[in-house]
């Protein structure tokens, strides 16, 4: 496996070897985004107007970075709009190369016959507001010529929802035939919560202060800096992974086996689970950006279907989209009885108020990894 530029999201845990680790122990970065002048890759970039964000506050002119595949129809009527994982991008499919440190990551699912047919729907994927890999983040450049950094904006998952809505105004697309409740016709939601609890927010706030505790991050402002927060970067993205996967997986993949002969007990040994972690940790530290990180974070917790639309129940009950609603059986970080809310309180759930269930050992990322399964489900759904 070629694990530079292979998504670890996407691919079953597996032993790293002690030369793969080793290879990853140089310093990375300051940043791992992508910065104006670097190779755009496939990416298209759309300048939108000023937004003005949920907060008050007013984002001037922020762009997304976005990758399209298919044709759109002279009616513009097979539009389908694919958001990434918190720490995705827009490059959903093709090869890792110039501009793109990792190959697509739903390469199985989007493309000529599979399941989101690119021979008969026109797919958009943006690398979502606050992000880093080409949309405006705190790694961007403000209107004074200078990385945002600490002075970035807060933002809430309806403030990027907003600019994707910006984003296909500018595409010329008045209705997604997947994706947005109010202009839309089909809705997926893959291994979701209709409101963050305050469970998964206790997760995220541990991330953020690992960030935050790194003296390199300085508050956001380390983009001039001879040494990024990288140390920090990295045990956060390792803790995300203990949430991404099953136990049962890490156990079975790993055990107690040692990383070497070297004894870990009392020794200066490893076990492979911790090698693993490590290595994934740093080599995260060289996609992304720890004030997009923190910002991501912020805005998922500010997630809540039902926050002044009369609670969770409502909402849902607004939604006129048929609607497809998967979960995965292992799933620790947003479990089935998180998707079995939504379906409750649906008027139009493909499957009625049932939930499509996808058994997997790789919990929550197994919406990543079983393209069969979640492929079969989403080609019921666009039918």
């Amino acid at each position: 496996m070629d694990w530079q530029s292979t998504p670890e999201d996407t691919v079953p845990s597996s032993v790293v070897s002690e030369r793969t680790r080793l290879a990853m122990l140089g310093r990375p970065p300051v940043t791992g985004a992508w910065r104006d002048g670097d190779d755009p890759g496939d990416r298209h970039f759309a300048a939108l107007d000023d937004l003005v964000l949920e907060s008050g506050v007013v984002l001037p002119r922020p762009r997304l970075a976005y990758e399209t595949w298919g044709e759109l129809d002279a009616d513009g009527g097979n539009a389908v709009l694919v958001s990434h994982a918190l720490t995705g991008d827009s490059h959903v499919v093709g090869e890792a190369g110039p501009g793109h440190p990792t190959a697509g990551w739903w390469n199985g699912v989007v493309g000529p016959g599979l399941a989101i047919d690119t021979d008969r729907w026109f797919v958009v994927a943006p690398n979502v507001l606050g992000g880093c890999q080409g949309s405006t983040g705190p790694s961007s450049f403000g209107p004074d010529a200078v990385e945002w950094g600490s002075r970035f904006p807060h933002l809430t998952i309806r403030d990027q929802v907003a600019a994707q809505a910006a984003l296909a105004d500018r595409l010329g697309i008045e209705r997604w035939a997947a994706v947005h409740p109010d202009r839309v016709e089909r809705l997926a939601v893959l291994a979701a919560p209709a409101v963050v609890s305050a469970d998964q927010i206790a997760l995220n706030t541990v991330q953020y202060e690992a960030i935050r505790m790194d003296s390199a991050f300085d508050g956001g402002d380390y983009h001039d800096a001879v040494d990024g927060p990288y140390r920090g970067l990295a045990l956060a993205r390792r803790m995300a992974l203990l949430n991404y996967r099953s136990p049962d997986e890490l156990n079975a993949r790993f055990g107690r086996s040692w990383q070497s002969d070297i004894s870990p007990l009392g020794g200066p040994g490893r076990f492979q689970v911790e090698s693993y972690l490590d290595f994934h940790g740093n080599k995260f530290t060289r996609r992304f950006d720890a004030g997009s990180y923190v910002t991501l974070l912020g805005a998922m917790n500010s997630h809540d279907l039902g926050r002044e639309r009369g609670g969770v129940a409502t909402a849902l009950g607004r939604i006129t989209a048929t609607t497809l609603v998967l979960g995965v059986d292992s799933d620790r970080l947003f479990p089935v009885s998180d998707q079995r809310e939504i379906a409750r309180h649906l008027r139009h759930g493909l499957d009625g108020h049932d939930v499509a269930v996808v058994e997997s050992p790789y919990g929550h990322d197994g919406f990543l990894i079983e393209d069969a399964a979640v492929g079969a489900h989403l080609r019921r759904l666009l039918g």
